[in-house]
């Protein structure tokens, strides 16, 4: 997508070097910078602290991560060293688990001199395979919007947190279908969830912005309102850190209570994420660990003081350190919640994905 009207990828291979380029996410919405990761312990520490963040985009970052790691003649204790050393960083998304799972068994086989090329090879693929499964939800995703906005003239829509191009390599989940819906000309509005603590939704206020797309920033609380005024959401649409084979749904806290909301409104609630977002192991949302982060995320906020312009961000503190808090990363959404499910392969109801994805009817063939 597009970052002062440059098309922009979160991260990129750097040509002629052993390293990539990421979207530093920690600075955003209000310093755009880039870092370069070039060891193991670069791509895991910006897994950890999020200077990379939304599952698609983790998966990707930990696969060039082992890449990062194999040096020539890499031996199979080193392999399973990097991938241990990356499966420790994000317990919940899956994507993650996903792609070092696909690294580690295309590598295995290979004698430790063809490992280091193949793996920059391979993560390569993936970051390729994530942009154009996104591109297909976002064709998919406008399958299904058109009809809305064609009987009303527009289309209004509400996400919460970030599941833009931001969180993937490029064209994002939840966002993908907006974006091709804008570029479609079609005349579209979205409503943004600020997504406290970490206020991923500014991410998603900026990504939109710097594709011109029209949007109001609204706090977490204000989304039961403006659910319940009648006709004002066509449709609630959000990514997914984990999606369990019976349908059940773990994203950013905060996303339940916009699912019972817009059941309660009668507002179509989807939800949009690719192939590697699926865990075919996981028999129910009662089974996904679910992270718990620093209890500063909420003690502490960071900001740019008014006045300053470019000057430095800032950290205020507005609970002190021994305060107790709660700060789940993650909530699950059952099943029965969400209206349809947009993929890269459809558009299905959430008990249809055993028709795109067969692995999931074993499944629940062993439950």
């Amino acid at each position: 997508m597009n970052v002062n009207q440059i098309p922009t990828r979160t991260l990129r291979q750097v040509p002629g070097l052993r390293a990539v380029d990421i979207i530093d996410q920690t600075a955003l919405p209000h310093d755009y910078r880039t870092l370069r990761l070039a060891t193991l312990e670069d791509a895991a520490h910006a897994i950890r602290v999020m200077q990379v963040r939304g599952a698609p985009l983790i998966g990707v970052t930990a696969a060039y991560g082992v890449a990062l790691a194999l040096a020539p003649h890499a031996d199979d204790a080193t392999l399973a060293a990097a991938v241990a050393t990356l499966a420790a960083t994000r317990p919940t998304a899956v994507n993650l688990h996903w792609a070092l799972a696909r690294m580690h068994s295309h590598l295995l086989p290979l004698r430790p001199g063809e490992r280091a090329d193949a793996a920059w090879r391979e993560a390569g693929l993936i970051a390729e395979e994530d942009a154009a499964q996104c591109r297909r939800i976002g064709e998919n995703g406008l399958a299904l919007l058109a009809p809305i906005a064609e009987q009303r003239g527009r289309l209004e829509l509400m996400t919460h947190c970030n599941a833009g191009w931001l969180a993937t390599v490029d064209h994002g989940t939840a966002l993908a279908p907006i974006y091709a819906a804008f570029d479609a000309g079609i005349d579209v509005h979205v409503w943004v969830s600020e997504t406290r603590p970490r206020n991923q939704g500014l991410l998603t206020a900026w990504e939109l912005r710097q594709h011109g797309v029209p949007h109001t920033l609204f706090a977490d609380n204000a989304a039961g309102p403006l659910l319940a005024r009648a006709g004002q959401i066509d449709a609630v649409i959000v990514g997914a850190d984990r999606i369990a084979a019976n349908g059940d749904v773990a994203n950013k806290i905060g996303t339940y209570l916009k699912a019972l909301a817009a059941r309660a409104a009668d507002v179509p609630f989807y939800v949009a994420a690719p192939r590697s977002t699926i865990d075919f192991a996981c028999a129910s949302g009662r089974e996904i660990p679910i992270e718990e982060r620093d209890g500063d995320e909420l003690r502490v906020l960071h900001g740019r003081t008014i006045g300053q312009g470019s000057g430095p961000i800032e950290r205020l503190r507005q609970l002190p350190a021994d305060e107790a808090v709660f700060n789940p990363a993650f909530d699950v959404t059952p099943a029965q919640l969400v209206t349809k499910f947009i993929t890269e392969l459809g558009v299905c109801a959430a008990d249809g994905l055993s028709s795109f994805y067969p692995e999931i009817r074993h499944v629940s063939d062993s439950h």
